[in-house]
């Protein structure tokens, strides 16, 4: 089984911290280290400095925000990024949601799951070489009625630029499984991955010919070992409560959706419900703790083991390890015991 890392782009990052963490991880084996995006860094830029640093792991956005950039920039932007990493590269997109579309960036929030399929069809004229003419339903280029003019890339094709998708809603997961290389999960449940997500993955693929087997399906969540599970519990619920009721706005959470298929329909909506009062205290009381246990890898390292063996049997292939430790020394020691157990299976 493949694994991964993420980093979180908060603001606070120590950048020789951050290097060493990425080393040490390609050292141990892992495969691949994703970046965020959200108000704070980018997520290309940290990846342009562990290209020089590393040598094999793969470099993934986890992900780029699909408004923040034209089309043609994200084109060149992945373009650049191939070249200069050596063809390790990952483009990964997402649409956010409204509260940073639009209070962030300035863009309406509509038609997202278009948008991402115009994006990557573009990105894909770009870099293969070809000259940019598009008719689309959000982007049109050459701009009717402008002087500008269908132009072509001056870069060096790079035809073969993996695209990964963060989905969550139904629709957006079959445009997933219809144009995607890979698929990188949130709000995963590994018992309830089928009806949730991966029915729906499934569709998008068989419409364009081919199958669920054909992507990468990446999702995980945190690693701690530890002989007392109810402290760790309770270290993670903030966290769940952040995504439950932070992560969009009341109308529109597809977190909290998610969540919601998976069969906590009751006690999703009355964490968001706390969350939005002002109570974060009582919104994370609220977390059951059989959620933060299924969404997490925690415990003994038998019980980790379990709960990997639960993604591998779900269809994960590959695993993304967040291993938690006071200190990167801590941290490093977590992400090793994980990766060695990880190859167990």
């Amino acid at each position: 089984m493949k694994t991964a890392i993420g980093l979180g782009m908060t603001g606070n990052e120590g950048w020789d911290d951050v290097a060493t963490y990425v080393q040490e991880a390609e050292r141990l084996g892992v495969d691949y280290v994703w970046t965020a995006e959200s108000w704070g860094h980018d997520a290309v830029t940290p990846l342009a400095f562990l290209a020089g640093k590393t040598t094999r792991i793969k470099l993934g956005t986890g992900i780029m925000q699909a408004v923040a950039r034209t089309p043609a920039n994200t084109a060149m932007t992945a373009m650049t990024m191939q070249s200069i990493s050596g063809g390790r590269f990952i483009l990964g997109l997402g649409a956010s949601g409204p509260q940073v579309v639009e209070g962030w960036h300035g863009v309406p929030f509509r038609k997202p799951v278009r948008r991402i399929r115009e994006v990557i069809e573009i990105v894909r004229i770009v870099s293969k070489g070809e000259k940019l003419q598009y008719d689309g339903e959000v982007y049109r280029l050459p701009l009717p009625g402008g002087e500008g003019k269908a132009l072509r890339s001056g870069a060096q094709p790079q035809p073969d630029i993996p695209v990964y998708l963060a989905t969550l809603s139904p629709k957006s997961l079959e445009l997933t499984g219809e144009l995607a290389d890979g698929w990188l999960g949130t709000s995963f449940i590994p018992e309830e991955a089928e009806h949730v997500f991966f029915q729906h993955i499934r569709r998008g693929a068989e419409r364009a010919g081919r199958s669920l087997a054909d992507l990468d399906l990446q999702a995980g969540g945190a690693v701690e070992f530890t002989d007392d599970v109810d402290k760790a519990v309770a270290r993670h619920r903030p966290g769940i409560a952040f995504t439950l009721g932070a992560m969009g706005s009341r109308e529109h959470n597809f977190y909290n959706a998610a969540f919601q298929r998976a069969g906590y329909e009751e006690e999703a909506r009355a964490v968001q419900r706390k969350w939005l009062e002002g109570d974060r205290r009582g919104a994370a009381e609220l977390v059951p703790d059989e959620m933060v246990l299924k969404v997490n890898m925690l415990g003994t390292p038998e019980m980790v083991r379990q709960r990997m063996q639960a993604y591998r049997d779900a269809g994960v292939t590959t695993l993304r390890l967040d291993p938690r430790g006071a200190s990167l020394r801590e941290r490093l020691e977590t992400l090793g015991r994980a990766v060695e157990l990880a190859r167990s299976l």
